[in-house]
Formats: structure tokens, sequence, C-alpha cells
């Protein structure tokens, strides 16, 4: 029997960080010695308080269907985190609650994108914008922003590639995999691009908004353009502030059309997220966040020890990151060189993969649509990335120049 798919299927594919990953750990339980820096995971765990709040709510059988947009006192709370912490304003019709941030987004061009409608996704990328773009009918539009510009969408690009059919320009920030942070300035010129544009919406993934190592407050486009808002689709949730990736609890917040629209997309996919980690999600918004200057401060010192023992490599060269959790390099100055056992490295995905046989499991910067590059991930021990970094230096090191 032949099975046939639909093509709304196979404009997408598998994520390459879950792939990388699976090999990753298919190698050490072979037992290979490998540092693994695939996955963009805290390796903290969750606060105490937070798992305890699961606890009492499984105990009090808060075990039950929960509203498709979200458990009341949930969507209270991000009211209030947006508002002192973002100092943002949003009444309690335009926040939602999904399984994930990945769901925000997915419902929100569920709801909004026809067949042939333009998103604009800058480069370096997050694997999920693209792919979620084309299972929903839509065109990714690719705007390549490289080492030059901090991997940073300039004004000048937005201008050049919006269009007629543009309906969402994305900006992730600080962002996955490059790690760059937009500035004030920065978002000040983008926001006046966008004031011309009216029917371009703004797609805001600030789910690494916590962990910034320039010391400042968090800051994003709708404080500097606060006029925006009404355009604006703001996407967070609880998986790396508060190390819940797999509560599986993410939050949007946008004009009411938009987020009544999205429960209409979710009522008949997934229903309301779990009523246990909107429980928990609840807590950890209460609870403040006075163990974050901890967390905060150790990725900075595996960033450090990671861009320090890179920088300095020949045919490396390294963009440090703002914030997030990782690390992305750009790998051109190894292409044409010979492994030590005479393989040729062609792509980015030859680095990688040679990388991998040297003990080190990154992903290739193809995935990200930005090659020549790779990403590292330090939600990792201090000492792993440290160990990393010195395989890396010293694979690239047995590397042979031109023939």
């Amino acid at each position: 029997m032949t099975l046939y798919l639909s093509k709304r299927v196979q404009r997408v594919s598998l994520s390459a960080n879950a792939a990388a990953k699976s090999r990753a750990t298919a190698l050490r339980e072979a037992g290979r010695d490998i540092l693994d820096l695939t996955t963009g995971e805290p390796d903290f765990d969750t606060p105490v308080h937070v798992k305890q709040a699961a606890y009492a709510a499984i105990a009090a059988g808060a075990t039950k269907y929960t509203p498709t947009p979200g458990v009341r006192a949930l969507r209270e709370a991000v009211q209030h985190k947006l508002r002192t912490e973002n100092q943002l304003d949003y009444p309690l019709a335009s926040i939602v609650i999904a399984n994930g941030a990945k769901q925000i987004i997915f419902n929100a061009f569920a709801a909004t994108l026809d067949d042939g409608d333009e998103v604009l996704v800058p480069t370096p990328y997050w694997p999920s914008f693209p792919d979620s773009v084309r299972f929903n009918g839509g065109e990714p539009v690719f705007i390549e922003c490289g080492l030059d510009q901090g991997c940073k969408l300039t004004p000048q690009q937005l201008e050049q590639h919006i269009g007629e059919r543009t309906r969402w320009l994305i900006l992730n920030s600080p962002g996955n995999p490059s790690g760059a942070v937009y500035s004030e300035a920065e978002l000040q010129g983008l926001a006046q691009v966008l004031r011309r544009h009216a029917h371009v919406l703004i797609l805001l993934d600030e789910l690494y908004e916590h962990i910034r190592f320039d010391g400042r407050p968090v800051q994003g486009l709708l404080n500097v353009a606060p006029d925006l808002q009404a355009r604006c689709l703001l996407v967070g949730g609880v998986s790396k502030t508060y190390a819940m990736t797999g509560w599986r609890i993410g939050f949007g917040a946008g004009p009411q059309a938009l987020t009544e629209a999205m429960t209409v997309v979710q009522s008949q996919s997934t229903s309301g997220a779990s009523s246990v980690g909107q429980a928990a999600a609840l807590a950890a918004f209460e609870g403040g966040l006075d163990f974050l200057a901890e967390q905060v401060a150790a990725y900075r010192q595996r960033r450090d020890v990671l861009v320090s023992s890179l920088r300095n490599v020949e045919g490396l060269e390294v963009l440090e990151p703002q914030g997030g959790f990782f690390v992305f390099v750009r790998c051109a100055g190894l292409l044409g060189r010979y492994r030590p056992d005479g393989q040729r490295l062609e792509h980015d995905t030859d680095v990688v993969e040679y990388l991998l046989d040297e003990g080190v499991a990154g992903v290739a910067g193809g995935a990200y649509g930005l090659s020549p590059w790779f990403r590292l991930s330090i939600a990792t021990a201090t000492a792993t990335v440290a160990e990393a970094g010195h395989r890396i230096a010293h694979a690239c090191g047995r590397l042979r120049g031109e023939r």
C-alpha cells in the first residue's frame, strides 16, 4: 500500500536540533565520549515551589479539562507580569495560553495566513519559524543578517523586503541561535519602517528575555514604540527562565481579534493546555525571580569561557552573544581544509561532523538559515563547556591546508 502524504507536511522537515541531539545521545549510549552542546534546554532544575504547586494541584483534583484560552488565574498572572516586568498593559481577552510558545506561534500563523502570504524571517532563525509558516500555507521570505551586522535586521533591509503580500515580520530578541539583542536605537529604526506599512503584523519572540548579559532591564520593541502594540503578538513562556521546558506552557499577548482567532484554532487541535502545567506556571509567575541572577551569572561565565576558547582559533569567527544560551560560530575559514583522515571540509555540515568525531556535538548553521556557521549550547555544566572549547580548538589545529 502506498501512503500519500499531504503537500503541506512535505513542505516541512523534522527539527535539526532534535536530530543532532538524538545522534549525540545514541553515540554516548554506545560508549563514545561525546560532549553534547546541541540542545537549548536549561540544565538547572525547575524551582522547588513550582513543583510543589504541581503536586498540590494534583492532590486537589485539578486534573480536568481547562478553558481553551487558559485558566483565568494564569492569564491574570501573565497580565500582571507584562505590566510589572515589561511595562505593557493588556486586557485579559488579549492573553492566551497554549502548549508551549511554539503552539502560540503556530496558532497565530494558522489564524492569519492564506496560501501565498509572506512572512519576513531574518536569518539566522529558529527553525520552527519558517516551517510553521510553510505548514500554514505561507511563504517565508528570508533576510540574511550576517556577522557584519551582528546577525540583526537593519531598517534598510526591512524596507526592501516588505511587499503587498507581507503579513508578518518575526523579531526574536535575544536571538536563537545568535544571542543577538536589539538596542533601543535599532528598535526605533525598525519601528519607523513598520509605521509606514500598516498591513504588517509583528511577532515578538521574547522567550529568552531574562537571559541577558548586559545587565540592563528587559526592553523590547513595544517599550520604544508603544503605538505598534495593536499590530504585535508578544510571545513568551516559562520554559527558559524557569527551566520548565517539559511543562509545555507558553503565552501570547496581542490584539483581541487575533487571540480570539488563535483560541478557535486551538479549540480544534489540542484544546486547553495541561491543568497541572498551568498550575505550575502560575506558581512560577507568582514566585518572583530571585533565583535568576545566579543562573544568568552561570550562563555568562560559560559564554565567556567558550568565546575565549574559540576567539583566537584560526578559521573561526565568534559572535559574542548578548543573551540566551547559545554561541554561534562562523566557520568559513575552515572550508577547504583537510581532516587528519584526508577528508575535505566542504560545508558547515562537514565541520560539525568532524567536531562530532572529535567528541563535541553541535548543530550546523544551515538549520538556522545561515551557512557556514554552527551553533553550540552553553546550557550545560561549565566544565563541559570548557572542555568542549578545548576540544574544538585542538581539532581545528589538526586540520591541514589546501593540497
